[in-house]
């Protein structure tokens, strides 16, 4: 992990509704939401990578009645954003919802989180190497359930690595059933749902390292 951006006064643009990071979060919450509505077990199992303050997750789930089939967890190593998190989680009275401050990009850290039903992976492929997007992606299925799906953003600041960051999820088994590149922004959404087998996680190992 590193200390070059503070992680916390990274979610202030959130308070501007008309931001490109407000902007994300409500394609990424609908996406969640249209997930939620598309799976009707009773119980389903989240993970979120690098989950901030955990907004996309608990934001949806906040406004819904069904939101008890949900336990999630929220690995994010910034100790504020953690605190955030879990007083946003009390707040609104999600019990199925926990976080840990662990380093995401290490694969004990999801030792009790997975195989996860939904993976959020927001905010974590555009920083990080080239060569950890492909390592990230190819290490997903050892992360999911049967069916999984994950969602996914990364810019598209040139060089843009979307076409390249679509084609390793489709090399790692999975289907692409959505995609957003808004023309007057540089941010893409991406939903891919896994097509291919799970894969047994190992206890430890590096899965990616931040390089900002």
């Amino acid at each position: 992990m590193t200390n070059s951006i503070d992680w916390h006064d990274w979610h202030l643009p959130y308070a501007d509704d008309t931001s490109p990071l407000s902007r994300r979060l409500r394609l990424v919450q609908q996406h969640i939401s249209d997930w939620l509505d598309e799976r009707p077990e009773p119980s389903l199992q989240v993970v979120s990578v690098c989950a901030g303050q955990g907004r996309d997750l608990i934001g949806v789930l906040a406004q819904r009645p069904d939101a008890d089939r949900v336990r999630a967890e929220l690995i994010e190593y910034d100790p504020r954003n953690v605190a955030a998190a879990q007083e946003s989680i009390a707040a609104a009275g999600l019990a199925g919802l926990s976080v840990t401050r662990a380093d995401a990009g290490d694969f004990a850290a999801y030792r009790t989180a997975i195989p996860a039903d939904l993976i959020l992976l927001v905010g974590v492929l555009g920083n990080v190497s080239d060569d950890d997007v492909r390592a990230t992606i190819d290490a997903l299925p050892r992360l999911c359930a049967p069916g999984a799906t994950v969602i996914w953003t990364r810019t598209r600041r040139a060089p843009d690595l979307t076409p390249e960051v679509r084609g390793w999820f489709a090399d790692a088994g999975f289907n692409e059933t959505a995609f957003h590149a808004p023309r007057d922004v540089l941010f893409s959404v991406g939903v891919h749902r896994l097509q291919g087998d799970p894969q047994d996680a190992p206890p430890n190992g590096k899965i990616f390292r931040f390089v900002v």
